[in-house]
């Protein structure tokens, strides 16, 4: 419950000169945070920076050897166990529960710290957990035993729980670990709700790119410091990126979503650098292949694209980058010229990338040219029939190019497009990869993202 004597404008939370260690190692060093109310708040950093750390710390789990964390102005350290529970509520990256309670028992816990030690059920008890099972869409498990269910129904219990102990904080460890990408949507979209209910949250997460879409704030950690502290765009640049985790990476803003997003390149280029690595021909339209661009581009090598009509997002993207472009005028099929030109890329190129581009009668040329490539990498994101607007022809030519291509979804572009660029596989006559050990060598040299992730 929030305090009605704080000053209006006052942080929730205050992290000042924070000094945390465990015997001789020090795990935070003179950590200096604020974080406002109604803010949802991601930490991200590698592996061991100090994440889970600081999160224990500020729920009074851990006692800091220097500094403060204050909560509503009250310094956690100092509080009883129910008193930092009434203030700070925490969901766990473990969702086991170590007996076989039932779900309704497991969410009636989070109304221990608001209970004295003989005091009753009270209506207000009744109508929190109501509020939560309502909030998570949890009550249809209320009578099962919570060791049934899955991951991420497990997930929104602990949530549930956690926000029937209306508190003003939440904190959210790794709350997306071990769930499928559907799960880790639905947790961080109902995370995302609950902060514009008036709660506020701080999530150590994971994926970087999950994170610059639905926080608000970022707080970079590593070694134990304070990296960088603010909105996704200021915090997560390429020299960030490249100094908290040691990681060769590019930003670029997603296509659709407009966030902030994090692709990891091949080690040893740079954005900016030289276009020495060789040469991809890239096919998109209406934005999907945008990011790869800028991906390719950044990690040196000679990038065409097309064809694409003029005021296309890609073609846009495409001249910004001050790239090779195949164009057409503005909702025109690819001509003649236009497929001649393509199909002198194609041939000039080590490698073509198909992104997963809708297909019409006037783009089909595009796939046809792309199925006479050497090396091809197609990504799959939806469903060709979703993408697909002229039937069986668009099918027929799709299929011949899926059967010798090197299929991948968007976060295996670098690895795949290294890997063919430097000869490491070949497509036989069914589409079967004819060197998978090669593949497997070349994405041992390219930092994926979900290495830089964490």
């Amino acid at each position: 419950m929030n305090d009605p004597d704080r000053g209006a404008g006052e942080p929730l939370v205050e992290i000042r000169d924070l000094d945390v260690g465990f015997g001789e190692t020090t795990v935070l060093d003179g950590v200096d945070a604020t974080i406002d109310s109604g803010r949802f708040v991601g930490l991200v950093g590698p592996n061991g920076a100090g994440k889970t750390t600081l999160l224990r710390t500020i729920n009074g789990t851990l006692a800091p050897d220097a500094g403060s964390v204050t909560v509503e102005g009250r310094r956690i350290q100092e509080l009883s166990s129910k008193a930092a529970s009434r203030l700070v509520a925490t969901v766990p990256q473990d969702t086991a529960v170590a007996f076989e309670f039932d779900v309704r028992t497991v969410v009636e816990m989070g109304r221990n710290p608001h209970r004295s030690r003989f005091g009753g059920w009270r209506e207000a008890d009744s109508e929190a957990v109501e509020r939560a099972f309502e909030w998570t869409d949890t009550e249809q498990f209320a009578d099962r035993a919570v060791s049934t269910l899955s991951g991420g129904e497990r997930q929104r219990v602990l949530l549930a729980r956690a926000l029937a102990q209306e508190s003003p904080l939440l904190l959210l460890d790794e709350p997306t670990a071990s769930l499928d990408i559907n799960h880790q949507v639905r947790t961080l979209e109902l995370v995302r709700t609950l902060v514009a209910r008036g709660k506020t949250a701080v999530a150590a997460i994971h994926d970087l790119n999950l994170a610059a879409q639905y926080c608000d704030e970022l707080l970079l950690l590593a070694d134990g410091e304070v990296a960088a502290f603010g909105p996704p765009a200021s915090v997560l640049t390429e020299d960030a990126l490249g100094d908290a985790f040691g990681a060769n990476a590019v930003v670029s803003r997603h296509p659709v979503t407009g966030s902030v997003y994090v692709t990891a390149l091949p080690e040893g280029r740079r954005a900016g650098g030289e276009a020495d690595r060789g040469r991809v021909h890239v096919v998109g339209g209406g934005g999907t292949a945008a990011r790869y661009l800028y991906v390719l581009d950044a990690a040196g090598y000679a990038v065409s694209a097309g064809a694409l009509n003029e005021g296309d997002t890609d073609a846009e993207a495409a001249r910004s980058l001050a790239l090779d472009v195949v164009t057409v005028d503005p909702f025109a099929g690819v001509d003649a010229a236009a497929r001649d030109a393509v199909e002198q890329r194609v041939d000039a190129a080590d490698c073509v990338l198909v992104a997963d581009v809708e297909v019409g009668t006037g783009n089909l040329p595009n796939l046809r040219a792309a199925a006479n490539a050497e090396h091809v990498v197609l990504v799959e994101d939806r469903p060709f029939a979703e993408r697909n607007y002229v039937g069986s022809e668009a099918r027929r030519v799709y299929e011949s190019l899926r059967s010798r291509a090197r299929v991948v979804e968007p976060p295996d572009v670098p690895s795949a497009v290294a890997a063919a660029v430097s000869g490491g596989y070949a497509t036989t006559a069914d589409g079967d990869d004819a060197a998978t050990t090669a593949t497997d060598a070349a994405d041992d040299r390219v930092a994926r993202p979900s290495d830089v992730q964490e």
